[in-house]
């Protein structure tokens, strides 16, 4: 067996610059909600998969077909069996992408979902935002070096040229277990220096690093954090609607990578 540090990591180095030589050929996409779900699958006429290579028993639900020169899969944890409600948050989005890797070895990773925005950094309802790096608000570990694991800071991949030609906006996402925010959730999110803030993606963060998979975060604004309505209301109000530009922004994305190695993002 190969030392740590020796020859096993110069071959994963060797294979990671591979990839990023070929033009990528395969998208996994993440989603947490049903609803965010569907306009996408109906987008590029993507089918369910029955026999999902997930471990059975397990409510996710996978969907694939091919779109231009690209294999997609497009995943999201299903609905919990005994509530019968979307499986949000960071735990099952974790679980969901790290067996979707595992079982399907994506070029690239698309975390694409609703988020809170924060007016005080420009966020309106509607807007389309790239994360540029993503970490948790409600992991607080007041422990010197402890506190940096908890607020589980990564920047996301790259994607310089993709943000010029779509005008997409570009700000720091935030992560957490819930859809309000706590006094204490507001400080971790002020000094995260957040723009928008959801229940996912730093979990989808964490688990496409762990396995050296790029992601990239698309995230549409269904409610303004602080702003002046509940946050529920504001969120069930327009997610409809914002779904919808959602899935506009998830197909243009979409259309840039084909024909695209990692690097020209």
């Amino acid at each position: 067996m190969a030392p740590h540090g020796d020859k096993s990591d110069a071959a994963e180095d060797a294979m990671v610059s591979g990839a990023e030589k070929r033009s990528i050929s395969s998208v996994l996409i993440v989603i947490a909600m049903q609803t965010e779900a569907l306009p996408v699958v109906n987008k590029f006429n993507l089918t369910e998969v029955p026999d999902s290579g997930f471990p059975k028993g397990v409510p996710w639900v996978r969907y694939h077909g091919f779109y231009k020169d690209l294999e997609i899969n497009l995943v999201w944890p299903g609905k919990d069996e005994s509530l019968g409600v979307d499986c949000v948050g960071t735990v099952p989005a974790s679980l969901v992408t790290y067996a979707s890797i595992q079982a399907l070895q994506p070029d690239l990773i698309i975390n694409a979902g609703t988020a809170g925005g924060f007016k005080d950094k420009g966020a309106c309802i509607g807007d389309i935002y790239l994360a540029s790096d993503v970490a948790y608000h409600d992991r607080r570990i007041p422990i010197p070096v402890f506190d940096l694991y908890g607020v589980g800071l990564r920047l996301t991949y790259t994607t310089p040229s993709l943000q010029k030609e779509l005008e997409l906006k570009v700000g720091k996402l935030s992560t957490g277990n819930s859809l309000d925010m706590s006094p204490q959730d507001e400080a971790s999110i002020v000094a995260n220096d957040a723009t928008v803030k959801d229940m996912e993606g730093a979990a989808v963060a964490y688990v496409a690093d762990l396995l050296k998979v790029p992601a990239i975060f698309v995230k549409a604004v269904t409610d303004i954090v602080d702003g002046e309505k509940p946050t529920t209301e504001e969120f069930m109000q327009n997610l409809v609607a914002v779904t919808a530009a959602l899935e506009q922004a998830v197909t243009k994305v979409i259309d840039f990578i084909n024909g695209k190695c990692l690097p020209e993002l």
